[in-house]
């Protein structure tokens, strides 16, 4: 994703560059015997110094003309990433200089100075930075040109009079198309340097065409293969005699990973110093946009499932990065240490700290930039950070579960209504802050409960500093928390350890920033937030938002109507006792014991605590259910853990029962033969939702409806566990480590598709880490995807190919070409909205007329900042759970009453008129289940008189498809919803146009 000059970013560039230096200063030396040896000495390895960086350059300057622009234009990015870090921390150091700052800053400059000689020595000029190459470092799409596309050694592109340099002209109709044509997809070939080699240079190897693929490739995906095949054939070539530097095959054996520049201890403080620089930009941008985030939620009904996997996505981000930067640094990954070394100390930092708001003047031309101080300890977490250093140390003090004496001076009688407004700063911190530590002491409280049940009642003594409070440790099979599990279990052991025990090394980013997500959340809503710009921003409270609000809706606590989860499982269960159409058997009930168990736990843990040995909640004074209360980020992301639960058992129902598939294939047939009037919404929009679970190879059928569902179900002596799938099932039963796992649609027979909640779990809120083939068509995620897929052109026609990947072969399948793909995709290059409309009329069925959307609006610009991609993101997620496709909106099992009920109702018509068809579906047939059974004989059209019985039956009972949603509106996800906010609301100013200082 887009993140300018992030540390990861750089590492990317530098390697490419020390890759193509070194390989193409080995083809010069080849075939240049008179250079001196101790150069050909340097290309033996795949790490060089700043001073042999300089003098390869040189020599490739010497012989190669020209140097292809996109090398210039990555020095340039190494260039601006360190000195923009350079300016951060000169800025930040004052006067009073520290030592080891001062030394850094120094390092900073003799990196800069040592980068400059090198893109100098390869004939760059220093004015080129600013001037020739002002575009700045390369925006997500270049660098995934640069990075994957082919050569732009070409001869026919960049090959010019010798003599002649200077950048290639680029022709403007079709930029991205000509911009394939960049150095780093395939290895160049050595007939590509040999053509761009200087007068005088004679060519030293006949062959080296044939085995001098230099460059090699250059994405982490062509990294990974490479890697996986190092067995693979070595190309052929003469053998090399003794002064030759070294063989083509020994660069190629190289992992990307390898080349870089070589450092000395002041390297890689600078290094570090960047990393630091880079992962507080990135925490300090998402926390800003979340907090709009919960905005949305608080005061225009957004919903808080989208919002919460918003802030997971966040928090996987920056774990994902951290984890990334500091497997260099081990030792420096602990936000205290960040933090020291990013400001040093606090106090003094805080007046060097100045954010660059750029402006123009009112004529629209010059520059107008304003400077304003920031707070340094709000923006840069440490407020938060400080609340959750005492909360441990305090918790550690007692080992009760209980306050200190000295912490409850400050923390108790806590007013969730206090003004804000009126408040002074100071009043509205100290709020925060003993709203942060009665939270954690509640959260903590909570977690450890099990533990403590069994040492109070079993006399069971059991370290609590020693437990494994992990997700999928031993204690995970007692609920006690939904949705935060990993950061509860994270916080809880650091509260556990002994006091004076070292904490703070194993408080990392992420935990900071969820706290900080977690404790916004409710801020926002009381109209509190915190603007980069404006500071303090004061709304008046979301007078008519509850956290709870979206949980209640779920599960029917506040309706009779039907649509809550626990109704809909307490009629499920009725039936499951008195239906004489289903077997009685040992499978069936211990499906109905899983499906009662789930809603036993939601009941008692989704939006509810339970305290007991002697604790009660630090909220108690106002609302003693007050962790879930006054929690909104808890309330979303514990109610998108239970939607992804209730799917998942939804799809093992819906796989288990043949009622929904036996419904769907009678809609279709009447649909087909214009047996009713008009196709039923809700049974459409479900077809559309899983035609490939429904109907074999996804192909709806429009005639022999009887052989249809044979083919799908396996034919009359099938059964619907599939021997194929039960030591599949049987297998994740015993390896589960938590129910989620245990409900993985993927070892279905019928229903294996997941939800987009399932998918992004799976990979930890990684978007990155979601394999190709659990991305869902059409989605924006499938579309930034796709457009990133890697392009060969063909010479001849000019033509692109995408590289042949699962999502590709997906999107070819639904009928589109390649050139219809790579238009479709280009928009995210373009930075415009996708369109995903052509993928969707013909990847799957339009959704049916009628299809009930709440109000939305239109996305902003498609810039790929991470707020942006967060917004892109957003949009899929609304369509998941309450937008186009709501797949864990939808109650699963309220719609498997429903086909019970419509069932039950063609059942008893068929005894009334005393229909052929019953006694020989329900009495005679054997092989399939009655239902089955009944279904297919049906389908083969043989009895009108039941054809028309059904018929009556579909047209009688055409279910409104919002009556099986959980909420009340679903949204359009074409843009983010349209946010209804109180007059005179202050938002907060975007982030994307200004740098901090």
């Amino acid at each position: 994703m887009a993140d300018r000059y992030t540390y990861l970013r750089y590492k990317r560039y530098e390697e490419h560059i020390v890759q193509w230096i070194i390989n193409t200063s080995d083809h010069i030396i080849k075939n240049f015997p008179s250079e001196p040896p101790v150069a050909a000495k340097t290309t033996k390895t795949k790490g060089v110094s700043l001073a042999r960086l300089k003098s390869l350059s040189a020599l490739i300057a010497k012989h190669i003309d020209p140097i292809p622009t996109d090398i210039f234009r990555l020095f340039k990015s190494l260039i601006d990433a360190r000195i923009e870090t350079h300016d951060f921390f000169l800025r930040v150091s004052g006067s009073d200089l520290d030592p080891n700052i001062r030394r850094s800053n120094e390092s900073h400059e003799h990196w800069i100075n040592g980068l400059i000689d090198a893109f100098e020595a390869l004939g760059g000029e220093t004015g080129q930075l600013k001037t020739k190459f002002d575009s700045d470092a390369p925006n997500e799409d270049e660098e995934q040109i640069i990075f994957e596309n082919k050569s732009s050694l070409r001869p026919d592109r960049q090959t010019k009079e010798r003599g002649e340099g200077g950048p290639e002209e680029i022709d403007g109709d079709a930029p991205n198309e000509d911009k394939e044509q960049s150095i780093f997809e395939n290895k160049f070939s050595t007939l590509s340097l040999d053509s761009q080699m200087k007068e005088g240079g004679e060519s030293g190897n006949e062959e080296s065409d044939e085995n001098a693929n230099l460059a090699g490739p250059a994405t982490p995906a062509a990294t990974r293969r490479r890697k996986r095949n190092k067995r693979g054939r070595k190309p052929k070539g003469k053998r090399r005699s003794a002064g030759t530097a070294s063989t083509t095959s020994d660069l190629q054996d190289a992992p990307l990973e390898s080349y870089r520049i070589v450092e000395d201890e002041s390297g890689m403080v600078t290094e570090y110093l960047m990393a630091v620089y880079s992962l507080v930009s990135q925490m300090v941008d998402l926390r800003h946009y979340l907090q709009a985030v919960w905005s949305w939620v608080a005061y225009g009904g957004f919903n808080s499932v989208v919002a919460a996997n918003l802030c997971n996505v966040a928090i996987g981000m920056i774990r994902d990065t951290q984890s990334q930067i500091f497997v260099d640094f081990p030792d420096g990954d602990s936000f205290d240490i960040i933090m020291k070394s990013l400001i040093g100390d606090t106090e003094k930092a805080q007046d060097q700290f100045r954010i660059q708001i750029p402006r123009q003047k009112p004529d629209g031309t010059g520059d107008m930039s304003q400077e304003l101080d920031i707070d340094v300890k709000e923006d840069f977490l440490l407020d938060s950070y400080q609340n959750l250093c005492d909360f441990v140390t305090d918790y550690q003090a007692t080992g009760t579960g209980k306050p200190t004496k000295g912490m409850l001076k400050s923390i108790r009688n806590w007013d969730p209504k206090l003004d804000l407004e009126k408040a002074t700063k100071k009043q509205r911190l100290k709020w925060r802050r003993a709203y942060t530590i009665n939270w954690l002491y509640d959260l903590v409280n909570v977690f450890s409960s099990v533990v403590i049940h069994e040492q109070t009642l079993k006399r069971q003594h059991i370290p609590l500093e020693t437990v494994d409070w992990s997700r999928d440790g031993p204690w995970s099979e007692h609920r006690r928390l939904f949705g935060i599990n990993d950061f509860a279990g994270d916080i809880t052991h650091l509260a556990v350890q002994e006091p004076g025990k070292d904490f703070r090394s194993k408080i990392l980013p992420h935990h900071v920033f969820q706290l900080q997500s977690i404790v916004d959340s409710l801020a926002v809503s009381r109209g509190w937030t915190i603007g980069i710009f404006e500071g303090h921003v004061l709304n008046d409270p979301a007078s008519e938002f509850r956290p709870r609000r979206d949980i209640d809706l779920f599960m029917g606590r506040e309706s009779k109507s039907g649509k809550g989860f626990c109704e809909s499982v307490d009629v499920l269960t009725q039936i499951f006792d008195r239906d004489d159409m289903l077997p009685r058997d040992s499978k069936i009930a211990s499906l109905n014991e899983k499906l009662i168990a789930l809603r036993q736990d939601f009941d008692n843990w989704l939006g509810e605590t339970k305290y007991t040995y002697g604790l009660e909640s630090r909220f108690s004074n106002t609302n003693s259910n007050g962790l879930w209360e006054y929690s909104p980020f808890l309330c979303g992301a514990g109610l998108s853990e239970a939607l992804e639960l209730a799917y998942g058992m939804g799809m093992l129902l819906w796989d288990k029962f043949p009622e929904p598939m036996c419904v769907l294939h009678l809609h279709n047939m009447l649909v087909q033969k214009g047996l009713i009037a008009r196709p039923i919404i809700m049974w459409s929009a479900i077809e559309s939702f899983f035609r490939d679970s429904f109907f074999s190879n996804g192909n709806i059928p429009t005639s022999e409806f009887a052989e249809a569902i044979n083919t799908r179900i396996g034919g009359p002596n099938a059964h619907r566990s599939s021997p194929r799938n039960r030591p599949q099932r049987q297998q994740l039963s015993r390896n589960a480590t938590n129910v989620n796992e245990l409900l993985d649609p993927s070892v279905n027979r019928f229903f294996k598709t997941k939800s987009l909640l399932q998918v992004y779990r799976g990979a930890n809120w990684i978007p990155d880490r979601i394999p190709d083939e659990d991305i869902p068509l059409p989605i924006h995620l499938a579309l930034m995807r796709l457009a990133e897929t890697r392009k060969t052109r063909d010479r001849v026609t000019g033509e692109f190919t995408l590289a042949d990947t699962d999502l590709v072969r997906r999107a070819r399948s639904g009928g589109l070409s390649d050139k219809e793909i790579i238009r479709m995709t280009s928009n995210l290059i373009l930075s415009e909205p996708p369109d995903v409309s052509e993928m969707m009329s013909t990847s799957q069925p339009t959704i049916p007329e009628g299809y009930p959307f709440g109000p939305a609006g239109g996305p902003s610009k498609l810039d790929l900042s991470l707020p942006t991609y967060l917004d892109i993101l957003k949009l899929d997620l609304v369509a998941d759970v309450c937008g186009v496709t709501p797949l864990s909106g939808l109650n699963y099992n309220s719609v498997l009453v429903h086909c019970y009920w419509m069932f039950r109702q063609i059942e008893e018509k068929l005894k009334a008129c005393q229909s052929i068809t019953w006694p020989r579906a329900y009495l005679e047939d054997c092989e399939l289940i009655q239902r089955e059974s009944f279904t297919v004989r049906a389908l083969g059209e043989r009895d009108p008189e039941c054809l028309e019985i059904i018929a009556g039956v579909f047209e009688g009972e055409r279910p409104g498809f919002m009556d099986h949603i959980y909420w009340d509106t679903l949204l359009d996800t074409s843009g983010e919803p349209e946010i209804v906010v109180p007059e005179g609301y202050k938002a907060l100013s975007s982030l994307d146009s200004c740098s901090i200082m």
